[in-house]
């Protein structure tokens, strides 16, 4: 018998884990919510041709889930990330009023080998906004989702910044090639290492003065520094680029996190102006947010052009530093109530007053076992309930019910309806 096992870069995730992934995808979607970005979804399949041409040559041949449908014969692919379904249902729906704005939290699915920080099915949380050319829109992307970082208690990051234009500018007028493999060979650096990236420029035919020029230019600055960092990367850049980047960092919140960084791509092929990744300084496994702006991947999906900037957090990753860091602590749930059935006649009145306590908006469980009592407490510990609620005959002929709270070790013998509503107060608080 061939042996039980789940995917490669899947996961299951047990009640008590949920519980805390879905607490901090709350907390992200508040504050994203609170910057004007409401929630949307899509599906998670899409045609083939939706995707295709969008993302570039490695992702589309290498890492998106495609396969063929034997019913209709069409190509269909999971989606690997969320912003060209976006894009695709900005395209099927021209009547939107701009500046469109939406947050969507999804999973998103990518052929990648596994490794720390990188799953094949993970959760992406997006804000962006539709039909705005102007700085502010970007500066709102990062600020969201930096207050997102800050809501989570991750506050020892830094918001690399960067211009897809400027480096197509630098790469192709200095060099006179066509840019993209040469910035999805700079993408790697954080994975292969400076040296790596170097033996890939080298295949791509570049002489070794091409590649220590390209090397040279892989500087940090304070975002608020630029203007000096064009007498390096050329002066004839300065005028265009210098403003659009003090521009942004007037705009920036959290501006002592910002740095300009000329080795940040962003590998997708559909970037086109100002892109950013947000990396923590203190054992990050890799960024753990990123985005920018694409001002032409709707026009191809609708025919004429729509600008559009935003931006992902990386909710696995997230959630994989805060379990690290003890900031997410995996406990069975430790409120709500439990009734305890003392005799086979009380159970009808047991499983009402759950229904009633749950009516009322509270947690509460009823053994589905008709085990013993003892069996019974055994579960309500196991699980943590913050009340355990015990219904017998005592219970019948009194109509009073005896509440036990385990956090303070207090009983209490109260009257079965005023029961109902002091359990609706206590654990509602």
């Amino acid at each position: 018998m061939r042996r039980i096992e789940i995917p490669r870069g899947f996961r299951d995730f047990p009640p008590e884990t949920m519980k805390a992934r879905l607490n901090v995808i709350e907390k992200v979607r508040k504050v994203f919510e609170r910057s004007g970005f409401p929630p949307m979804d899509t599906p998670s399949l899409e045609y083939w041709e939706t995707l295709a041409g969008k993302y570039g040559e490695e992702a589309e041949t290498k890492l998106i889930w495609r396969f063929k449908d034997p019913l209709s014969n069409r190509d269909f692919a999971l989606r690997y990330d969320l912003t060209v379904p976006l894009a695709r249902y900005i395209a099927l729906h021209p009547e939107i009023y701009l500046p469109f704005k939406r947050h969507q939290i999804s999973l998103v699915w990518r052929h990648e080998e596994p490794q720390r920080g990188r799953y094949r099915e993970f959760i992406q949380a997006d804000i962006d906004t539709v039909g705005s050319t102007y700085i502010e829109a970007d500066a709102e992307i990062i600020n969201t989702i930096s207050m997102a970082l800050e809501e989570l208690g991750l506050k020892d990051y830094i918001v690399k910044i960067n211009h897809r234009g400027l480096l197509r500018d630098v790469i192709e007028k200095r060099f006179g090639i066509l840019s993209n493999n040469i910035l999805r060979t700079i993408d790697k650096l954080d994975k292969i290492g400076e040296d790596g990236v170097k033996q890939e420029l080298k295949k791509l035919g570049l002489n070794e003065e091409q590649i220590q020029t390209i090397s040279s230019l892989f500087i940090r600055v304070k975002l608020d520094d630029t203007a000096s960092l064009f007498d390096i990367i050329g002066r004839e850049y300065r005028e265009k680029y210098v403003s659009i980047f003090n521009e942004l960092f007037s705009l920036l919140y959290y501006k002592n996190k910002a740095v300009f960084d000329f080795s940040l791509v962003r590998g997708l092929d559909y970037y086109t102006g100002i892109i950013f990744e947000i990396v923590l300084t203190e054992g990050s496994p890799g960024s753990v947010a990123g985005g920018g702006r694409y001002d032409n991947l709707i026009g191809m999906l609708k025919g004429e052009p729509l600008p559009a900037t935003g931006g992902s957090l990386g909710i696995e990753r997230v959630i994989d530093v805060m379990v690290e860091r003890g900031l997410i602590k995996l406990e069975p749930i430790t409120f709500g109530a439990f009734v305890v059935v003392l005799d086979n006649e009380a159970f009808p009145l047991a499983w009402e007053y759950v229904m009633k306590l749950r009516e009322r908006g509270i947690t509460a469980e009823i053994d589905l076992m008709r085990r013993s009592p003892e069996k019974q407490r055994k579960r309500l510990n196991t699980l943590n309930y913050t009340y355990a609620i015990y219904i017998g005959k005592k219970e019948l002929e009194t109509k009073k019910v005896t509440l036990y709270n385990r956090l303070k070790g207090m009983r209490l013998e109260i009257e079965l309806n005023e029961s109902l509503k002091y359990l609706e107060e206590e654990l509602r608080r």
